[in-house]
């Protein structure tokens, strides 16, 4: 079972799913057995974004905790590219959903370990799924914003000015990560026969 579970909140565009490849690298390299819940939107066989529904919110939603679930029970190191926050804002944004939803949410966001807010640095690149719209874009991440006060999240603030160090400063709150091991690439003159 996973003793880390750790999660990547903010908007579309803002290198969430670059930072997780740049973490489970930086992980890998120390011996940590991690895998990645990669963006489950882009998957989604209905519409997202400005077009999105409860429908597809709901197998988003549904899909990333069985992901999360699933690598959990095989990996010590869980990085998930959003959190069950992020994909709920996008619902929040276009329509009032049911409350149980509200509870769910509630719930789950508890099973993380460490969450990180990734801020707005640059625009987003094209990348054919995610709208590219300024104010869509900033609307999600005041979703994500407000969602995160709303149920009393605490989440670690990675600064824009510093996003050359941003692995650097998960693996500081996290904390407690294996060195890479030392391998003596060479045998001393005394030992070598």
């Amino acid at each position: 079972m996973a003793t880390l579970k750790i999660a990547f909140v903010g908007t579309h565009g803002v290198g969430k799913t670059t930072l997780c490849y740049e973490l489970a690298a930086w992980m890998k390299k120390r011996e940590a057995r991690v895998d990645m819940v990669r963006e489950v939107a882009r998957r989604c066989p209905l519409p997202i974004n400005r077009e999105t529904t409860l429908d597809a919110q709901s197998w988003i939603l549904h899909t990333q905790i069985a992901e999360e679930i699933h690598l959990a029970a095989e990996q010590d190191v869980v990085i998930c590219d959003r959190s069950v926050l992020d994909n709920y804002a996008y619902l929040v944004h276009r329509v009032t959903p049911p409350p149980a939803l509200d509870a769910l949410i509630g719930q789950w966001m508890r099973t993380y370990t460490h969450l990180f807010k990734v801020p707005i640095v640059d625009a987003p690149t094209f990348d054919g799924t995610r709208d590219m719209g300024r104010a869509f874009r900033e609307g999600i991440d005041r979703e994500v914003e407000q969602l995160l006060e709303r149920f009393r999240i605490e989440v670690h603030r990675l600064e824009p000015g510093e996003r050359a160090r941003w692995v650097e400063r998960v693996a500081e709150v996290v904390g407690a990560l294996p060195k890479p091991p030392q391998m003596g690439l060479f045998v001393p003159e005394s030992e070598s026969g």
